[in-house]
């Protein structure tokens, strides 16, 4: 089994401009190494967490997602991002993964984040998703959902990694990194959790602090507070071989809510 390679890509948004965030996010992706085999950006980092959906939602052909396409095929990397989609007259808070063989697919945020109104403007998703990658089982959620360990459940280790795509701010920056940190250490996995800096136009700040935790808990590489592209490389024996030492998730409670 080859290392997995991942880039976070920990951006500045630029407040409700589609097209500078695209053409910010092409920029710095193109300073990536090559060879790796996921480059993930924030949550909405086309637009940043609006609760403004009908001006700036796009379709599933839209230049976001397209520019995905093309990130994915320059680079021969799954590219991975959060955006505002519009289906069936609703609108979605819509984690899009991009490959390099033009394949799309896309994971639905459950969990909206009620104290900004999220839920009364988006829908809700409904199921998770597994991506394969190189014989690595990766299971992607958004933000919020880092809060609701049921849904993260590893039933039966069916994914290797964890990715959480977030605007998390930093008045619960503390919560962040001690949530990521749980969710690795009960499921034995590793968790990758990209986030974004600056401020919104809501006047709301954002620290970063994009950080791989390993299967123990143990931090592989952690970004700063400000813009910046942070690459890691993950092993597949150590954790096969610490599964195996410590079977916990063969005790855990067998049930099936998502």
């Amino acid at each position: 089994m080859i290392n997995f390679t991942a880039a976070l890509v920990q951006t500045d948004i630029i407040w409700h401009d589609i097209q500078a965030n695209i053409k910010h996010a092409e920029e710095l992706i193109a300073s990536v190494n090559s060879g790796i085999s996921l480059i993930a950006l924030p949550e909405m980092f086309s637009t940043g967490f609006t609760m403004h959906p009908e001006i700036f939602a796009e379709d599933m052909d839209s230049q976001t997602v397209e520019a995905m396409k093309k990130m994915s095929c320059s680079t021969v990397s799954d590219v991975a991002g959060s955006i505002i989609i519009r289906e069936n007259n609703r609108y979605f808070n819509r984690l899009i993964w991009a490959s390099p063989d033009n394949k799309i697919r896309y994971y639905d945020k459950r969990h909206l984040f009620r104290p900004a109104n999220e839920n009364d403007v988006y829908t809700a998703g409904t199921s998770n998703i597994i991506i394969e990658r190189d014989g690595w089982r990766i299971m992607p959620f958004i933000c919020y959902d880092l809060r609701f360990p049921v849904c993260t459940r590893n039933t039966m280790l069916q994914y290797d990694i964890l990715l959480f795509l977030a605007n998390w701010p930093c008045l619960r920056q503390n919560h962040w990194e001690i949530l990521l940190r749980a969710r690795a250490i009960e499921n034995q996995c590793y968790v990758v959790g990209v986030n974004r800096s600056g401020k919104d136009g809501n006047g709301i700040e954002y620290k970063g602090g994009s950080v791989v935790f390993d299967f123990k808990g143990d931090v592989i590489v952690r970004a700063g507070e400000h813009e910046q592209i942070v690459e890691c490389s993950l092993e597949y024996s150590p954790l096969l071989e610490y599964r195996s030492s410590l079977p916990f998730w063969m005790d855990a409670d067998k049930f099936y809510i998502c």
